[in-house]
């Protein structure tokens, strides 16, 4: 009789080897008895020899290579369909995990059956919280008050940090409304449920939709600050300021990132608050969204 695993990691890769080697080694140091678990790499036809360095190095992770960059979605949707977990562990490549982290998650997925996904803390380089493991919904007035700076200027406020939900006790477990790709774990009933990652997102914010419908059928969402990852963010983009030095991307790649960042704003925005918000207030929205995208144009591609 084969035994269970309890957790299957899927790591989505593209053109990030260097990262995809350090995140596999702080994975192997993870290895605890009473934590059975799987490790899955699905390689978006990366031409940096990131297949390659699994098969050498790492020859108990299962290696998808796909002969296209099919996304994010896709690709996560793809190792769904042969993980054997009863969680699923959704981890970028340019993250390194600390050696208690996933028997921390698991046992508190094991001990809070209403949580349909939760996160850990996602630490940034530089020691600060990678917020985008810690939302709000994007509603119009959340994003009117995270672009126009009011939610920095007043991060304690709840009025104004509805996005980034820094008015909440970031040192005690709580709610959220999403967490991020990077670091995701996923009870697998909640996950088919909600039908996985939906692909009309190729790269950003399918996450945060997949959050979205998450919570729509009643499952909670839950940042967990007991242990931790760290989170080299933009490796692959090249759009990050903190990150920028270390990042791979090429000048095509960062438009590339840019126009994704952008597009899927306009893709969440009409799946699900287009009926609940009058019509000047979806124009004022998306022409909101526009002209985000040509100054992030201007100011990474110049």
């Amino acid at each position: 009789m084969a035994e269970k695993i309890n957790l299957s990691v899927i790591i989505l890769n593209y053109n990030t080897r260097v990262f995809l080697q350090a995140c596999l080694r702080s994975l192997a140091k993870s290895q605890n008895e009473k934590l059975n678990w799987e490790t899955m790499v699905v390689d978006n036809a990366s031409t940096d020899g990131s297949g390659e360095m699994v098969k050498e190095n790492f020859p108990e992770v299962k290696l998808v290579e796909n002969k296209k960059n099919i996304g994010f979605a896709a690709g996560n949707n793809q190792a769904v369909k042969k993980a054997k977990g009863q969680y699923l562990l959704f981890l970028n490549p340019d993250t390194l995990v600390q050696p208690e982290t996933l028997k921390t998650m698991v046992k508190y997925m094991k001990k809070n059956p209403k949580t349909g996904a939760a996160t850990c803390r996602v630490e940034l380089t530089n020691g600060q919280l990678d917020y985008a493991c810690h939302r709000g919904f994007p509603t119009p007035w959340n994003a009117l008050a995270y672009f126009s700076g009011l939610a920095k200027l007043f991060p304690k406020s709840k009025l104004f940090s509805g996005y980034t939900l820094s008015h909440l006790n970031l040192a005690k477990t709580h709610e959220i409304d999403s967490a991020c790709g990077a670091f995701l774990v996923v009870r697998r009933e909640a996950g088919e449920e909600s039908h996985w990652w939906d692909e009309d997102y190729f790269w950003y914010g399918e996450d945060l939709d997949f959050c979205y419908r998450l919570k729509e059928k009643g499952w909670r969402i839950d940042y967990v600050p007991q242990t931790k990852i760290i989170h080299y963010k933009g490796a692959a983009s090249g759009i990050k300021k903190h990150s920028q030095k270390l990042a791979t991307a090429t000048k095509q790649t960062k438009k590339r990132a840019i126009k994704a960042s952008t597009e899927v704003m306009r893709v969440f925005f009409q799946k699900h608050y287009q009926d609940k918000y009058p019509k000047p207030i979806y124009w004022l929205v998306i022409t909101g969204i526009n002209l985000l995208e040509k100054y992030r144009l201007w100011r990474h591609t110049r």
